[in-house]
């Protein structure tokens, strides 16, 4: 691996200079490093490129990385990644994501993941994406992410994307099945003339199913944000979806939640708000000797914290 994309993955993922249990690297849309454990296994896609990732069932405590990096331009990168997770499972997936450029080239990385839980697991996902470099060049991260989720079992899915990325479409899709949990939590920030759109939909199909979608984000400069979900019950079932956005300069943001109940025991609820920072927050800060761009900074942090 070269320097640029060492300093990408300690960005994006837990690197210092390794991981702990299972990883799979992807530098400029080849293999820099590989690693199977006792109990998960990842093995490249005989079809396409990407992996299989096999988490075997009772698995607990492990970790799994699979952080892709692009440090080149003229590469548009993609890969198809599955993972399956064996009954009564707990782990964490780490699936970060960084473009550098240095030229006037455009650069993607289009990631897309399947996830299928089996009874009564566990998983928390974790993806980072991050755009660096002074090129010129458009930087694209366009993930797309399934989730089948069987009885009892919960994933837990949060998305950062804190600068650096000209353009992201972000396709978010699950099917709850019954005592099944789903959570995503959302966190953007767009600055210059960016570009980010996300798009949910999830439909609970099992009794007891629920899931809860957050999203928040802050449009900055002349940079557009746009945010559609669409939560629908089939059973009796709880959904949430909430969308909350700061403008801030001459940013934009279109946010549109959709709620469809097809079963009279479905409980839905879309919360939806878009503002610039108040006043009297920044007063308060300024008062403690920060500047107006000081105060505005503090505020944001604690927003997409």
């Amino acid at each position: 691996m070269n320097e640029i994309t060492k300093e990408l993955l300690r960005q994006v993922s837990d690197y210092q200079d390794g991981y702990e249990g299972a990883y799979n690297i992807r530098e400029n849309g080849g293999c820099a490093g590989r690693k199977s454990t006792e109990h998960i296994r990842i093995d490249s896609k005989t079809d396409a490129p990407g992996l299989e990732i096999h988490i075997l069932p009772g698995t607990k405590g492990e970790t799994v990385s699979i952080p892709a990096c692009v440090t080149q331009g003229g590469i548009d990168d993609i890969v198809y990644n599955d993972f399956y997770v064996g009954e009564g499972a707990d782990v964490l997936i780490v699936a970060g994501c960084g473009v550098h450029l240095e030229t006037g080239e455009p650069a993607r990385h289009n990631g897309i993941h399947r996830f299928f839980l089996a009874k009564n697991s566990h998983v928390i996902y974790q993806e980072k994406h991050v755009g660096t470099g002074n090129g010129l060049g458009q930087r694209s991260i366009d993930p797309v992410t399934e989730i089948y989720l069987e009885e009892g079992s919960e994933l837990e899915m949060d998305s950062l994307q804190l600068g650096g990325v000209d353009h992201t479409l972000r396709k978010t899709s699950g099917v709850v099945g019954k005592g099944a949990t789903l959570i995503i939590r959302e966190r953007i920030l767009t600055d210059g003339e960016q570009q980010a759109r996300t798009e949910f939909e999830v439909e609970m199909n099992g009794e007891d199913s629920s899931v809860n979608l957050i999203s928040r984000s802050v449009a900055r400069g002349h940079s557009y944000q746009a945010y559609r979900s669409r939560i629908v019950g089939n059973a009796p079932c709880a959904g949430h979806s909430e969308c909350d956005a700061i403008l801030a300069e001459e940013g934009r943001v279109d946010a549109a939640p959709e709620l469809t109940a097809n079963h009279q025991e479905a409980a839905l609820i879309h919360e939806a708000a878009i503002g610039k920072i108040a006043g009297e927050q920044i007063l308060k800060l300024r008062t403690l000797g920060l500047t107006e761009e000081e105060a505005e900074a503090k505020i944001i942090a604690g927003f997409l914290k």
